[in-house]
């Protein structure tokens, strides 16, 4: 992939793709292509044969997916499964048939088995069940990631499967139902302590573990894989390390500047008890993620207080 190719970032407004998009202006590719929604349906698959065929993508990330926490998977999985798999089979097809040089796609650590072993091999795909809460997302992305490596068996086309892990960052979801715990923990924090409030409630026992990964790291690491990974075969993009979900509350506690309790509803779901990926595959490529936990927590929450925060209360 030169600096002069052309590249589609799919999802280009998104966490994952806005992140993308900076990385690849940070190291100077100059002819990036993005499409908002009202512009391009990636769910037409007329309207997405179109775009192909004017904008000639020699390289596409496939960052454009519905997500959402806990709540929204458990809530409209016919949505979450529709909508991702309508995506996916448009562009991973239109891209093999227009002659896409590369494409890389974004799937989820939530593709393993609930019960996986800890840290999560790639291998470990397809072993067990599933988590209930999100499993329409998550055999979406599997059959994202099957379609890519059927179209280098029977095709030859080139594509590349990543599984983040958890993801955070500026361009979150801030939404109180519909997004992830870190996103969600940061506004209740926030808005307790303008309120306030003696305490704040977290969705269950606080025992779950779950990796966080700068949406940034991703970003290098997509860019990484793009221009040194050519095997079909997923690959895991993590932090490598794993912390409580009382244990983040505390870190969220600290970074918000918030006096109250955190108080823990044992009747809400867990989800996963652990979701640790094995990214020794890609450290062993000569990658590797440099954004600090903490660090990168403070630098989200100051996004939402100056952006996302002013645009919540502006909209109500």
């Amino acid at each position: 992939m030169h600096k002069s190719s052309r590249v589609f970032v799919a999802g280009h407004r998104g966490l994952v793709g806005s992140a993308i998009c900076r990385r690849l202006q940070q190291q100077d590719y100059a002819n990036l292509i993005v499409r908002t929604r009202q512009e391009l349906d990636l769910t037409d698959a007329a309207a997405v044969e179109r775009f192909f065929t004017g904008a000639k993508p020699e390289y596409v990330f496939m960052a454009a997916a519905k997500v959402g926490g806990i709540l929204a998977n458990d809530t409209y999985p016919a949505d979450f499964i529709r909508e991702n798999l309508a995506v996916q089979i448009n562009v991973i097809d239109a891209a093999r048939r227009h002659a896409v040089e590369k494409l890389a796609f974004l799937g989820s650590s939530c593709i393993y088995p609930k019960h996986a072993p800890q840290p999560m091999k790639e291998e470990y795909l397809l072993t067990g069940p599933l988590e209930p809460t999100n499993e329409a997302y998550a055999v979406a992305k599997i059959a994202g990631i099957k379609m890519v490596q059927a179209y280098y068996r029977q095709y030859g086309f080139c594509g590349i499967s990543l599984m983040p892990t958890n993801l955070y960052g500026p361009g979150d979801n801030f939404h109180p139902q519909n997004s992830h715990v870190l996103p969600a923990l940061l506004r209740k924090f926030h808005e307790a302590k303008l309120a306030g409030a003696p305490e704040v409630l977290v969705w269950g026992s606080g025992n779950a573990r779950r990796e966080f990964l700068h949406v940034d790291d991703l970003a290098d690491a997509a860019l990484f894989l793009m221009l040194h990974y050519d095997s079909p075969e997923i690959i895991n993009v993590g932090a490598g390390q794993d912390l409580t979900i009382r244990e983040l509350a505390e870190l969220v506690r600290r970074v918000t500047g918030y006096g109250g309790r955190i108080v823990f509803d044992t009747s809400k779901p867990d989800g996963t008890p652990r979701k640790l990926l094995d990214i020794s595959r890609i450290r062993a490529l000569g990658w590797q993620p440099r954004i600090p936990l903490e660090e990168g927590i403070r630098s989200a929450y100051e996004w939402y207080v100056g952006t996302a925060a002013p645009a919540l209360v502006s909209s109500r």
